[in-house]
């Protein structure tokens, strides 16, 4: 028999509202996990599942959920540059300076992988850009690694010095 937790991860990675709409009526655990960690909400955020993100928060997922490496849904569409995820996850009380196992956040990831549009909306979300990583690395250092000068002009410019 299929687990609850499997069927949530399959149609969150998929965008299947209707399942997961059923699921919800049922009162399963939004926030339950995989072998890897991740939630219904994170898989729906790394698949690029706007619509199926916005049910499993507006039902009461946990927005701050952290898989097994430590990253959140925030980080993940940070990394893929999934802007309008980000707005969702930031009006959902999304931490925006919430670390990682390494301390990357996902404004670094953001800067890392040239995600320059939600850099930019987490910036002015109120993101803190002066944090380190394990290593010490701030989101500059981390920008400049990858020769990403937008991101690094824009970590610099003066309105989002904190």
């Amino acid at each position: 028999m299929i687990q609850t937790t499997e069927v949530m991860i399959h149609a969150a990675r998929l965008g299947n509202l209707e399942v997961l709409q059923e699921l919800i009526r049922q009162n399963v655990d939004l926030n339950s996990r995989d072998v890897k960690g991740y939630t219904p909400l994170n898989i729906a955020c790394y698949n690029n599942q706007l619509a199926a993100a916005k049910l499993l928060l507006q039902a009461g997922a946990d927005v701050n959920a952290q898989d097994s490496g430590g990253n959140t849904a925030l980080m993940g569409v940070a990394f893929k540059g999934y802007k309008d995820i980000a707005e969702l996850l930031i009006l959902h009380g999304a931490d925006l300076n919430l670390q990682h196992g390494n301390g990357g956040t996902a404004l670094m990831f953001a800067a890392m992988f040239g995600r320059n549009d939600v850099l930019k909306l987490l910036l002015e979300s109120g993101a803190n850009r002066t944090l380190v990583d394990s290593r010490g690395l701030s989101v500059v250092d981390l920008a400049a690694q990858q020769g990403n000068e937008a991101a690094i002009s824009l970590l610099q410019s003066e309105q989002y010095m904190n």
